[in-house]
C-alpha cells in the first residue's frame, strides 16, 4: 500500500510513523509512505496556504489551489487511489473502516490534513472521496489524525504483524472490547491470574474471554451494545 500524507507539518507525523511496526512495514516493502509539505505546492513567494473567509468570521481558511496541485502531482496513475480529508466533520473512523481500507493493499491513500478554521469547501466537493474524523473533538490540525488513521490501517495489512490473526482478535473486531490479558508471574502482590487461564482447557478459556469481553464492554463502552455492534 502507498500512503501519502499532505500537511503543513510533515515532521509532526514522521516520528510516530518511523518507529516499531510502522517502520517494519516499510522495511518489508508492505508500506510505501510519503510525507508532503503542502507549502511546496504553492505558487507565491510567501508560500501562503490560507486566506480570510468570504462572508467574514473567525479564523483563516485553507486555500484550494495547493491541495489540488499536491494531489495532481503525487497521484499514481497506475494505482487505484482514494483521497481522505481529516476533519472533525467527517465520518467517525473506527475499526470496521480500518479493516475496509486495509482490504485493498494495492491502493494509494492520499490523506489531506486541514488546519486553521478548515479547508475551502471546493476541496471537499471536487477532490475528496471521504471525510474522516477520529473522534468528537477538535485538534489543532489534522496531522496527528492522519498518523492515527495510517497506523490503524497499516497494522492490518497482510504480513505486517508476526501473526496476522492477532490483528483480527482485538477490541472492536467483533464489536466487543477485548478480555483482560495476563502474563507471568501467576501471583503478584496478592493479585492472581484467573484460574481458568492456567487450566489449559481451551474451550473454557474462550468462553471466559467472551464473557469478560462482554462484561468490559458493558462497563466501559455500553454504547457498543446499545447500538447492536455486539
Amino acid at each position: 500500500m502507498r500512503i501519502d500524507i499532505i500537511t503543513i507539518f510533515p515532521e509532526m507525523c514522521r516520528a510516530p510513523l518511523s518507529e516499531s511496526i510502522m517502520q517494519r512495514a516499510q522495511d518489508k516493502g508492505i508500506l510505501e509512505l510519503h510525507l508532503h509539505d503542502l507549502r511546496a505546492f504553492t505558487t507565491d513567494k510567501h508560500r501562503k496556504v490560507d486566506d480570510e473567509p468570504y462572508g467574514g468570521g473567525q479564523g483563516m481558511v485553507m486555500k484550494p489551489e495547493p491541495f489540488f496541485a499536491a494531489v495532481d502531482a503525487i497521484r499514481v496513475a497506475t494505482m487505484p487511489s482514494e483521497v481522505l480529508l481529516m476533519t472533525p466533520q467527517g465520518r467517525r473512523f473506527d475499526q470496521a473502516l480500518a479493516e475496509e481500507l486495509a482490504a485493498e493493499p494495492d491502493k494509494q491513500l492520499i490523506l489531506l490534513c486541514g488546519h486553521y478554521e478548515g479547508v475551502d469547501h471546493r476541496v471537499v466537493e471536487a477532490l475528496v472521496d471521504r471525510e474522516l474524523s477520529i473522534g468528537d473533538y477538535v485538534l489543532t490540525n489534522g496531522t496527528l489524525a492522519a498518523a492515527v488513521v495510517t497506523d490503524a490501517i497499516v497494522r492490518l495489512l497482510p504480513g505486517v504483524l508476526g501473526d496476522d490473526r492477532s490483528a483480527w482478535q482485538e477490541s472492536f473486531s467483533d464489536g466487543l472490547l477485548e478480555a483482560p490479558h495476563y502474563t507471568r508471574p501467576p501471583r503478584f502482590r496478592d493479585l492472581e491470574v484467573p484460574e481458568v487461564l492456567l487450566s489449559g482447557h481451551h474451550g473454557r478459556i474462550e468462553a471466559w474471554r467472551e464473557a469478560e469481553g462482554r462484561r468490559r464492554t458493558l462497563a466501559n463502552r455500553p454504547d457498543l451494545l446499545e447500538r447492536g455492534d455486539a
